[in-house]
């Protein structure tokens, strides 16, 4: 019994791993996105006296 419930707590738990990881590549691909959007901005020379859209 106890191997059993081991399979399904690994399981359980490389479940809830993949979904974070999947997660993650969501977020990732919209911080890209906005990065790219803001390199897009900036070439169009809108925005402050050195033209950025981000104080860095």
């Amino acid at each position: 019994m106890v191997p059993v419930l081991l399979v399904l707590l690994l399981a359980l738990v490389l479940f809830g791993v993949g979904f974070a990881v999947k997660a993650l590549w969501w977020i990732a691909l919209a911080v890209l996105v906005i990065w790219l959007l803001g390199f897009l901005f900036r070439s169009t020379g809108a925005g402050g006296s050195r033209g950025r859209w981000y104080r860095w």
